[in-house]
């Protein structure tokens, strides 16, 4: 990569540490903080030798500034999503801490697998300020902050205006917006239903170690069966320790899942977008409308709308020819602006639709192939553990066999 091309498909990128920090916030107070160290190394040099790794770290307030200036830049991208600041649809055996070790590495994961979807997007690989954020440790906020993206970004206040009040919304942009929302339920309930049958298993493991007791203490008494007994015994004391393990490994693929839950925030950040500047160019074509409305209506000395002017006309008298053709000449300039930027904003609206349309088919492919291995991988895990517990339940019968 050269500061001329700022793709990475050369770039191997990773976030390998996570460490606890302290020191003082933009309030001068004192807070605790996780920093984690990003690593990037170039596969091949231009003379075709190795280079050395760089590394740097950041804060998570860093990638959410670097994903916000990725928002605002590219509005027709569907822009990866963070992993979550602070755990959510967990099991009540596990900690919803931000700062707790095993949250902290599934979020290092979870930021790493974010710089890894931006490098292999084909438009946001090639973003300077991307590149920065890899290589830049100091005033890279401040490189950030000079691009005057936070200028750019569109109000809440103003998308939530264009959703009600756009008049010809494009089908397609609706249809997406609610197959978003429906994505981001029905993957919710999965992730809930995932919890409470986590906090099940726990439970259902946990009481095989009541066997493994049970049978040990049994043994203690029984001379011929004591052997078989405690045998037995152990076997279900490791069953009922592996359901730590197991649960955290499924974490894994709860995480997968959440990706694609924060994903269709991202698909509609690209429909508000698109209503944003639907709604604009509505309001270029009404206010051009009622230009050349007000331009005949001088040119002909007829009013068919009531309005202030023409109220005025009648209690103060008519306007002179010359005022009159002052009027028509100013009016014809705004009309003539106005065609140049109704015909630029329809220009830039279907530029935006088909630039948005592409890359929302490739990240249907993208969650299509995702989930898809998600799930298979979360099947074939949970058949290896139910064979774990036929193995340990066989082993057990073996044991029960040999008394």
């Amino acid at each position: 990569m050269t500061e001329n091309n700022f793709g990475l498909k050369k770039i191997e990128i990773s976030v390998s540490e996570a460490e606890k920090r302290t020191g003082r916030n933009a309030m001068n107070m004192q807070e605790t903080y996780t920093a984690y160290l990003i690593e990037t190394r170039s596969v091949e040099h231009t003379d075709g030798q190795s280079v050395l790794t760089d590394s740097l770290w950041r804060r998570y307030s860093e990638f959410e500034l670097l994903r916000n200036y990725l928002l605002v830049y590219y509005p027709h991208v569907v822009v990866p999503p963070l992993p979550e600041k602070r755990a959510e649809f967990v099991w009540h055996k596990l900690s919803a801490d931000n700062m707790d070790p095993d949250f902290v590495e599934r979020r290092r994961i979870g930021l790493e697998n974010f710089l890894l979807r931006v490098a292999s997007h084909p438009i946001l690989c090639r973003d300077k300020i991307f590149y920065l954020f890899l290589t830049q440790e100091g005033n890279w906020k401040e490189t950030v902050n000079e691009t005057g993206f936070q200028l750019k970004a569109d109000s809440r206040l103003k998308a939530l205006n264009a959703t009600f009040r756009v008049k010809n919304p494009d089908k397609r942009f609706t249809e997406l917006k609610h197959y978003s929302d429906e994505l981001q339920s029905v993957i919710s309930h999965l992730l809930r239903v995932r919890a409470r049958v986590a906090d099940r298993l726990y439970g259902v493991y946990k009481v095989h170690g009541n066997y493994g007791r049970v049978f040990s203490e049994w043994s203690a008494i029984e001379k011929e069966m004591g052997d078989g007994l405690q045998s037995a015994g152990h076997h279900m004391d490791v069953y009922a320790s592996s359901i730590d393990d197991i649960l955290e490994d499924e974490e894994h693929y709860a995480d997968q899942l959440k990706e694609y839950l924060f994903y269709a925030e991202a698909l509609r950040a690209v429909c508000r977008k698109h209503e944003l500047m639907q709604y604009d160019l509505e309001m270029a074509a009404q206010d051009l409308a009622s230009k050349k409305q007000q331009c005949e209506e001088l040119a002909t000395g007829t009013v068919r709308t009531f309005s202030l002017k023409g109220m005025t006309t009648k209690l103060f008298g008519q306007e002179t020819p010359e005022q009159r053709e002052a009027r028509i000449k100013v009016l014809e300039e705004q009309i003539n602006e106005g065609e140049q930027q109704l015909k630029s904003k329809n220009l830039e609206g279907r530029e935006f639709v088909k630039n948005a349309w592409a890359d929302i088919e490739r990240f249907k492919e993208q969650k299509n192939h995702d989930l898809k291995e998600a799930l298979i991988s979360y099947a074939v895990m949970q058949i290896s553990m139910c064979k774990k517990g036929i193995q340990v339940w066989t082993n057990a019968k073996e044991c029960f066999s040999k008394m």
